[in-house]
């Protein structure tokens, strides 16, 4: 079946410590929209036609909880359960209706050979309005995971999953489900942890806008501002109340399938201007290295009330 496979990255799930804290970070600090609230639960949503770009949890510790992906309609989904089966991987459900408080729809949820917890759903609800700031994330852009297995984990995206490989460096290796560059990228590590969630701006002018307003509520950018290699996109990268790696991305190369080869890790040592093409960007700090490689402890504390301070600044409270 041609069309049993993942066509896009929709959403990331994480697990926080204080949901409203991360909740004000999210919305009035990283700029996306609050959608649904349900118990312990909040939906935000960006500028795109997707139903929401991150969830949050709160949960007694802080932690990659899933990473949500879109099928193109319920065989689709159902094949690729089948697929998931014969690869046997761990399957937490099968194909079912899913919460409309979630953006309904039809998927289930397993996990990676290696343990990260992945989600696939068709027919979830998508909004039709988008906001005009450019500093808002447009969608979430791609997710990086820390994997100590990542020839394993790079194979099961690419035959069970139907992605394609773009790119090999000695830390990375990228794969994708739509034009962009990468949907996914697996990082040597200890894993399976989070790297880091990238999420997209229209420009790069909305990169630095987001990057200033980041700045102005007391978070430092921790990488950036710069170009990557792989991929030629803009970024800047921070540190959430949770410890998590976020990025304001932009410019992501797009993949003509006709023409693209893979690069390896090989032609990305001898590239010019790494790790930034540009040559501005220096290297990331300790601290976005420590939480890259999924140490949360990196979490600062007064960050989240800062947040809430902001919400409630907002709110005229």
């Amino acid at each position: 079946m041609n069309n049993a496979r993942i066509t896009g990255l929709r959403s990331i799930e994480l697990g926080v410590t204080d949901l409203t804290q991360s909740a004000a970070f999210y919305s009035r600090v990283w700029g996306l929209e609050p959608v649904v609230a349900d118990g312990e639960t909040i939906h935000l949503r960006g500028n795109g036609t997707e139903h929401h770009a991150v969830t949050l949890r709160e949960r007694p510790t802080a932690a990659l909880l899933g990473v949500h992906f879109a099928a193109v309609n319920r065989e689709a989904v159902d094949a690729l359960h089948a697929r998931a089966i014969a690869a046997g991987v761990a399957l937490t459900t099968a194909p079912k209706e899913l919460p409309r408080s979630s953006g309904g729809g039809y998927g289930f949820q397993f996990k990676t050979p290696e343990g990260h917890t992945l989600n696939i759903a068709s027919d979830v609800a998508r909004h039709q309005t988008t906001n005009n700031d450019s500093s808002v994330p447009n969608k979430l852009s791609h997710v990086v995971l820390n994997s100590a297995k990542i020839d394993q984990q790079t194979s099961f995206f690419i035959d069970t999953l139907g992605f394609k490989l773009s790119d090999k460096t000695d830390m990375m290796e990228f794969v994708r489900c739509s034009a962009d560059h990468h949907s996914i990228a697996m990082a040597r590590g200890n894993g399976p942890t989070l790297n880091h969630m990238a999420y997209e701006v229209g420009s790069i002018d909305g990169l630095m806008r987001g990057a200033g307003r980041m700045k102005k509520h007391g978070f430092n950018v921790e990488w950036g501002v710069g170009r990557h290699g792989p991929g030629d996109n803009v970024f800047s990268y921070f540190i959430d109340p949770n410890g998590f790696v976020v990025e304001y991305t932009a410019e992501v190369e797009q993949v003509d399938e006709a023409t693209y080869q893979p690069h390896d890790a090989e032609y990305w040592r001898n590239f010019p201007m790494r790790p930034c093409r540009w040559g501005m960007a220096g290297m990331p700090s300790n601290r976005f290295k420590a939480a890259a490689s999924g140490d949360l402890s990196v979490a600062d504390p007064e960050a989240g009330k800062r947040c809430e301070e902001i919400m409630a600044q907002t709110l005229g409270r």
